[in-house]
């Protein structure tokens, strides 16, 4: 079964950058999508990207077009998080799915997810 631990979150100044990675184990992630959520206090859970392991395919959530881009190398998917503003204060997952589309992600798509790692933006 895939495991998934994020890492990399943190405090961060607004305008600073942020990379978060979500490694996986118990099975290659060539056979998965792997997604980035975020959920801030009293907000519900909001799908930011997505990546599909088998052809880098995937999901941009215009929100955060031009400041977040998701990579993947081997058994490791990073979500890299520039000019970072308060409103991105939030707890970020990775969640796996089988696939992921190129128009949303909702989070029921995904069934296994990491923890959670807080990211803090202020000054």
């Amino acid at each position: 079964q895939l495991q998934l631990v994020e890492s990399g979150g943190g405090l961060v100044q607004p305008g600073g950058s942020l990379r978060l990675s979500c490694d996986a184990s118990g099975d290659t992630l060539d056979y998965y999508a792997i997604g980035w959520f975020r959920q801030a206090p009293g907000k519900e859970r909001e799908g930011l990207l997505c990546i599909n392991g088998a052809d880098g395919s995937g999901y941009h959530a215009h929100s955060v077009q031009d400041r977040f881009f998701i990579s993947r190398e081997k058994n490791t998917v990073s979500l890299q998080m520039n000019s970072l503003k308060p409103e991105d204060t939030a707890v970020y997952y990775c969640a796996a799915s089988p696939v992921c589309g190129s128009e949303s992600i909702t989070e029921d798509e995904f069934d296994s997810w990491g923890q959670g790692t807080q990211v803090t933006v202020s000054s």
